[in-house]
């Protein structure tokens, strides 16, 4: 490993299936199911995340002298900016009406995953300072390079976010929902916390999913067959469909996680006599449940806060998991007991004009942040004492 002495050499990959496996998720680690190399693999393979759709692969390495990896990132060149959830048009729209040329970009990032989490992925035992500075090193002269407008890096861990703001990165504040488990044993205890509305809405809701004939269950590993892939893929279409217009995960996707990653996977699904007709995908890491991407065929009342929210509470609660992350967006999460928190995003911009008017932008924009997430933080459900009506 470098040890101030020691040579690196850093390395560009057009594919995964360049990297092996091992190595790779040797630096990262086995608690992040997203950064895994049979995750980020199944992407590309599929052909959800290609240069065809606007992802192509240009994964960083730094190996030591005896050619063992000790770091790695997943970075994509880009002609665009659909599936980050770290939203730039504006900033592409208002460069490029200057004259400028925004596309193609660098990204840092899981293709179509707003989940937090490591982004430079390095080995156990290596020196984290030196194999930090060779990727963050060897990303910034690749934009310069290839003449890039930017480098985005989308979802890291705080840490991350503050190393790359003290190398003159511009830093940007976000926030998605979270459910955090007080160490309950039932998801009556959960209820328990919650105001006497709150809660006889919930109870609502589940009873009104109940009472319709409908059969919810929850497959894992083994349990979930190709036939139930399929009709999550059709269901997850359908919304696609019907939401934004198009799906970005194919069905070769799902087949293919399926096959590799099959026990951290907990697929939800919802049939009716017999048909499937909804379904939520959720990835499980260490101490978590991430709830990713949902889909359904008809009009089901409350059916997608049972797939999606209260299965995957149980779930956590079964298994002694101390969160459910629910992605962004969603202000209805709140209510049933999905909490704001903060999310990050660093940006190298090459232009000083474009900097610049990003950096004024994001200053603004932070303020704003900060009070919708006071504001968010008060609608919560929960009571706020013991005498608070139960």
């Amino acid at each position: 490993m470098p040890d101030g002495g020691e040579s690196v050499t850093l390395r560009v990959h057009a594919r995964m299936g360049d990297i092996p496996s091992a190595a790779w998720d040797a630096c990262a680690g086995a608690g992040d199911p997203f950064v895994s190399h049979a995750f980020l693999s199944a992407l590309e393979e599929s052909g959800s995340a290609t240069p065809q759709t606007g992802w192509q692969p240009q994964h960083l390495t730094v190996a030591g002298g005896d050619g063992e990896l000790l770091g790695v990132a997943p970075l994509y060149l880009k002609s665009h900016s659909y599936g980050e959830y770290i939203f730039d048009w504006g900033w592409a729209e208002a460069y490029e009406r200057a004259g400028g040329r925004y596309y193609p970009k660098l990204q840092v990032c899981v293709p179509f995953t707003p989940v937090a989490g490591r982004r430079f992925l390095i080995r156990p035992g290596a020196d984290r300072e030196a194999v930090f500075a060779a990727l963050l090193t060897g990303m910034t002269t690749l934009a310069k390079r290839i003449g890039v407008s930017s480098l985005h890096v989308t979802f890291p861990t705080g840490d991350e976010w503050r190393r790359l703001g003290e190398a003159g990165f511009l830093q940007r504040v976000g926030h998605q929902y979270v459910w955090r488990n007080r160490e309950y044993e039932s998801f009556d205890d959960f209820l328990a916390t919650l105001t006497a509305r709150k809660r006889k809405a919930i109870r609502k809701e589940r009873r009104t999913v109940a009472e319709s004939g409908l059969v919810v269950r929850r497959l894992r590993g083994a349990e979930i067959e190709p036939t139930h892939w399929d009709a999550f893929d059709c269901c997850y279409r359908a919304t696609a469909a019907h939401k934004w217009g198009h799906p970005y995960l194919t069905r070769a996707f799902f087949h293919a996680i399926g096959e590799s990653m099959a026990e951290r996977i907990v697929l939800v699904l919802a049939e009716d006599r017999g048909r499937p007709v909804a379904g939520a995908l959720n990835l499980i890491g260490d101490d978590a449940i991430y709830g990713r991407n949902w889909g359904c065929v008809g009009d089901y009342p409350f059916l997608h806060f049972e797939c999606c929210y209260y299965q995957a509470i149980e779930f956590a609660i079964a298994n002694g998991l101390s969160r459910v992350e629910a992605g962004a967006q969603g202000e209805h999460k709140i209510q049933r007991g999905y909490l704001p928190v903060e999310t990050y995003s660093a940006h190298w911009i090459a232009d000083p004009g474009l900097e610049d008017a990003v950096g004024r932008f994001l200053a603004r924009e932070t303020a704003m942040v900060g009070h919708e997430m006071e504001a968010l933080s008060e609608l919560g459900p929960y009571r706020n004492s013991e005498t608070e009506e139960t």
